[in-house]
């Protein structure tokens, strides 16, 4: 038995870790997520590409949530032949019904741009059709029931509180008289975000442990003070008059923004000023999150208080184009949220070009920037930004806010896998193999040294690296 490490290795994106069991004939081959790579276009389509092995190989995949970054190639691997079960949760399925085509219509659009503007033309990665047939091999099973992924795999999810229906995977591997327990954390959540549960950490140990480490070296400012420090941004930008600008995940971020901004206008603490939800993803994921109650955390007044947590006088959604247009034409304070979460794609792009420029208004930054992104480079306060191909002065404000970050920090992993070793010395599995991935080099070497302080066996693979377990 052994790991292959084909995506989000010392790296953040592309989250791909291929299980293979037996030999020759009897050899079965496991996908523990496909994503997409996001980055630079020409670098990102290079190995969004090139795929790991023959799709004839893989007998199954197993998906911890709907992200991009971790389902988003499911799609190339259809329409290259793929004909497998995947395995998601409820939630998580519903989520890629969505978002795989959003994501296939992002790439249709993009090709005609480049052919039309830049007499250039590029395929799409994968076409709508793709992502519509990519939900007939999806299987959702419940949180915590045992399935079968095939011959001497079987797998269980646990909830991961990272965005609706993300889950880890404990997955116990039979190969002869072998047993193995390998967990796959996904990305784990922090405790307290809005919405969702919090993180359960699977119980029963493990021989080997695949775990993130995208905040490895770093701590987030509480779950609280995040919201505080929202109000605040909220606040002064509209005593100057401006917008205050937010690139958020659709999926996920929007929900739990929106949700603190309806609690805190109920409580007074900010001005009862417009809220745009500026994205038809984000509009149909809220629909999604309407419909599965039964993911929510229970122990949140306002879970209890309402029953369409969503349904919010001063939120308004736009869906069509033209509606988009004219919040550039509307005068006075409003918020803005709109996709994509690193700004490198959508309508929030639009909202920056016409934004970006006036001191008034604030962009918010409430989640990770990777590398060569249109977000980091807003994180970095870049004096001029590229926003569609144009230079754009950046005059607003710029405040980060890393307390609404789905990603546990380095605390909050560390807690997480002391609780995972923790629940397994009863059953002899008391020292795992902690493997790192989904992570840039400085977060996870960080990350390395602090959790070897603590006892245990870590390792960073890089692409490519096959580990055995």
């Amino acid at each position: 038995m052994h790991i292959e490490f084909a995506g989000a290795a010392r790296e953040v994106t592309g989250s791909c870790h291929i299980l293979r069991l037996g030999s020759g004939s009897a050899q079965r081959t496991v996908l523990l997520d496909c994503g997409l790579f996001q980055g630079r276009r020409k670098e990102s389509r290079e190995k969004n590409q090139k795929l790991p092995l023959p799709v004839e190989d893989i007998d199954a995949i197993v998906l911890s949530h709907a992200h991009i970054d971790h389902a988003g190639r499911l799609p190339y691997l259809v329409a290259q032949g793929f004909k497998g079960t995947i395995w998601a949760t409820n939630a998580t399925r519903d989520l890629c019904a969505i978002m795989l085509a959003d994501s296939a219509h992002i790439q249709e659009k993009d090709s005609e741009y480049l052919a039309r503007h830049r007499n250039e033309f590029v395929e799409p990665l994968y076409r709508i059709e793709d992502a519509t047939r990519t939900l007939e091999y999806m299987v959702g099973v419940p949180y915590n029931k045992w399935f079968e992924v095939t011959d001497g795999v079987r797998a269980q999810f646990t909830e991961a509180g990272h965005i609706l229906g993300s889950a880890s995977v404990v997955l116990e591997l039979r190969e002869g008289d072998t047993f193995k327990r390998l967990i796959f954390s996904g990305d784990v959540g922090r405790v307290g975000l809005p919405i969702i549960r919090d993180p359960a950490p699977p119980t029963g140990g493990a021989d080997v442990i695949i775990c993130e480490s995208t905040y490895g070296n770093r701590d987030h400012e509480s779950v609280d003070g995040a919201r505080e420090h929202l109000a605040r941004v909220v606040r002064d930008t509209a005593a100057r008059g401006g917008r205050v600008l937010i690139p958020a995940f659709a999926v996920g971020r929007t929900q739990e923004l929106v949700y603190d901004l309806h609690q805190l206008r109920r409580e007074g603490r900010i001005p009862e000023i417009p809220i745009f939800i500026d994205s038809p993803l984000a509009t149909d994921a809220t629909a999604v999150f309407a419909m599965h109650p039964e993911t929510y955390d229970q122990s949140e007044a306002l879970v209890r208080r309402t029953s369409n947590l969503f349904d919010v006088p001063m939120v308004r959604f736009t869906r069509e184009v033209e509606e988009s247009k004219k919040l550039n034409s509307l005068h006075g304070p409003m918020v803005i949220i709109a996709a994509s979460g690193m700004a490198e794609s959508g309508r929030i792009l639009h909202h920056l070009r016409h934004g970006a420029t006036d001191p008034r208004n604030t962009i918010l930054i409430v989640g990770f920037q990777a590398e060569h992104t249109l977000g980091r480079r807003i994180v970095e306060r870049r004096p001029e930004l590229k926003v569609f191909g144009d230079p754009v002065p950046l005059n607003a404000q710029v405040e980060v806010l890393l307390g609404y970050s789905a990603h546990a920090d380095r605390q909050e992993l560390k807690q997480w896998l002391l609780r995972v070793r923790s629940a397994g010395e009863a059953n002899g599995r008391s020292h795992p193999h902690v493997l790192l991935v989904h992570g840039e080099p400085e977060a996870q070497d960080a990350f390395a040294l602090s959790l070897r302080e603590e006892g245990f066996r870590v390792d960073i693979p890089e692409p490519g690296d096959r580990v055995p377990i």
